[in-house]
């Protein structure tokens, strides 16, 4: 018996979505690194665009302020003795005098004072530079969130996506903030098809990572040492 149809008093069926799957390689694309240019931010990332993560300098920001302390500490502690009749600190007494007898062309004062001028302009860079060059900032999806991924783990992504071309024996991925250095080794397969799979795989790795700066590519490829 067959099924009456239409509606009335049977649900009705409908047929699912199918999502298709987009190749967005090019089958044209230039083999060369050179040639290549990372994707274009999509139109809703347009304003998330960030620089790098600066870093809170945990450690010389301690070390500044744990010498300045103890340095202040002692001056006060020394100033204080010394308005409580007290003889001044050798240290004190032998600085001062040799700051007033020494020119100021003598070779000690010379060297302190390039040491000073050294330690001054090491502050000022570290005031005035983000760090944490390990971080790659990612496009934001939320605007209260902001992501990073580090360059080992980037590179540990597009070296998977290598090794799945055909012919691609071994990998050696090394990203850059500006620039990700692939090194493959192929024991079959011509050289330069396995260059174009890589770089179309690749180049679509690189836009899987969700970078704000994507780097661009540079891939080689060769054979194997022959052993002996």
């Amino acid at each position: 018996m067959s099924e009456p149809q239409g509606h009335e008093g049977h649900e009705s069926t409908q047929r699912l979505p199918v999502i298709e799957k987009t190749d967005d390689t090019d089958p044209g694309r230039s083999a060369s690194p050179e040639a290549y240019e990372p994707g274009p931010v999509p139109a809703a990332d347009e304003g998330a665009r960030d620089g790098r993560f600066w870093s809170a300098r945990r450690v010389p920001a301690g070390l500044l302020a744990l010498i300045v302390l103890l340095g202040a500490g002692l001056l006060l502690y020394d100033v204080v003795a010394v308005r409580a009749h007290r003889p001044a600190m050798h240290w004190r007494r032998f600085l001062a005098r040799q700051l007033a007898e020494r020119p100021l062309d003598d070779t000690w004062v010379l060297v302190g004072a390039g040491l000073a001028a050294a330690l001054g302009v090491w502050l000022l860079v570290l005031a005035t530079t983000p760090g944490l060059r390990g971080f790659l900032p990612m496009r934001r999806a939320h605007p209260d969130v902001r992501a990073g991924l580090h360059r080992k783990a980037a590179a540990l992504a597009l070296r998977d996506r290598a090794m799945e071309v055909s012919g691609v024996q071994s990998v050696r991925v090394r990203v850059r903030r500006r620039k990700a250095d692939v090194r493959a080794v192929s024991h079959f397969r011509e050289l330069d098809d396995v260059r174009a799979d890589l770089d179309a795989t690749l180049a679509d790795g690189v836009r899987g990572l969700g970078l704000v700066r994507p780097p661009a590519l540079s891939v080689r490829v060769g054979r194997p040492r022959r052993k002996g």
